[in-house]
């Protein structure tokens, strides 16, 4: 599914409708309310865990989150954008910084689920916006019920002029005990992600151009 080009499209997430997981699946960790072997299909019963939802879009960031946010030129034209736009629609920054997501659709769009992983801990998302223009195109995903953060991340392809930036913009803060106790070390780990994402669509970028 691709949204049509408006900022009408950025609506949150739907519910969707799947079959009843098994008892089995139906288990849960106290510590994150997913079971350790948390599978695509058991994302649709999940929630999200912030408001909230969709300032990654325009902003402004809400109070009460560490914000995030960073930028990187990757070149100029328009075979430059169409190319970045494309790989992060499908989400090549996840995949450059070696998540390996699994999606519930092969394009992002509004109330599609991700899965990736971090080491052994699940990392469940849901898009909650897609905006596809001639200037700018992206998505934003929230955390689901899970995540060792609660909050949102954006990513945006943008034209300025003839110029063509990537942009990644985040707020969350720690949703596990454990989170919490890494303190700034969180943080660090969110920057060195987010720049990983710009590397990869600067790669991306490179390759196809």
């Amino acid at each position: 599914m691709r949204c049509a080009p408006s900022v009408r499209n950025a609506v949150w997430a739907r519910s969707c409708t799947w079959s009843t997981p098994s008892r089995r699946r139906q288990r849960s960790s106290p510590t994150t309310g997913l079971g350790p072997l948390v599978r695509l299909g058991d994302l649709a019963r999940s929630s999200f865990t912030y408001e909230p939802r969709g300032h990654t879009l325009d902003g402004p960031l809400p109070d009460g989150f560490h914000h995030l946010q960073v930028e990187r030129r990757l070149g100029s034209g328009d075979e430059v954008y169409a190319q970045a736009a494309e790989a992060l629609m499908t989400y090549a920054p996840q995949r450059g910084i070696g998540l390996r997501p699994i999606a519930t659709a092969p394009r992002a769009a509004v109330g599609v689920d991700l899965l990736s992983r971090l080491g052994v801990a699940p990392v469940p998302c849901r898009v909650v916006w897609v905006v596809e223009e001639s200037h700018r195109t992206g998505f934003g995903y929230g955390t689901l019920e899970g995540h060792v953060e609660s909050g949102e991340e954006g990513f945006l392809i943008e034209r300025r002029g003839d110029d063509v930036y990537a942009v990644v913009r985040a707020y969350s803060r720690p949703a596990w005990r454990v989170a919490r106790l890494a303190g700034p070390l969180l943080w660090v780990g969110q920057q060195v992600a987010a720049q990983g994402y710009l590397r990869a669509l600067q790669r991306a970028a490179r390759r196809r151009a």
